[in-house]
């Protein structure tokens, strides 16, 4: 039987201006067989949860290296519940201390990847929450 294709939409929020790392990332996860809907730098949290709905996706990544993680996070999350959309599963990249990951999922994050979390891990660990959905 196929697996089913994972869509994961790969968000920059806030006014983080460095997008390198989410498209490369974008590739990785694409190269690995997810569809990848990339939506561009500076989105507001309602952009990013508004283009969610009308990609259908099964999962929303934020590349996040501003240090607005947590804040940014919450509010997220926040959003996705008034939308009814708070069972798709969210990821976090970026630069996030290690002190910050378990605040992350105490949130409801389903998976954190600091920068230099190698591509296989990230992807084995994208796969392993999109089963459990």
């Amino acid at each position: 039987m196929r697996e089913k294709k994972i869509k994961i939409l790969i968000a920059k929020p806030g006014l983080d201006g460095h997008d390198r790392g989410a498209k490369i990332v974008a590739l990785a996860l694409r190269d690995a067989g997810m569809e990848v809907v990339y939506t561009g730098l500076h989105q507001q949290v309602e952009q990013i949860v508004r283009t969610a709905l009308q990609e259908a996706v099964d999962m929303i990544g934020l590349s996040i290296m501003s240090g607005a993680h947590l804040g940014i996070c919450e509010k997220l999350l926040a959003v996705m519940k008034q939308e009814g959309i708070e069972s798709t599963g969210v990821v976090v990249g970026g630069v996030i201390p290690a002190r910050d990951i378990v605040k992350l999922k105490q949130l409801g994050i389903k998976g954190v990847y600091p920068g230099g979390t190698p591509f296989d891990e990230m992807i084995e660990g994208i796969k392993a929450i999109s089963n459990k959905q």
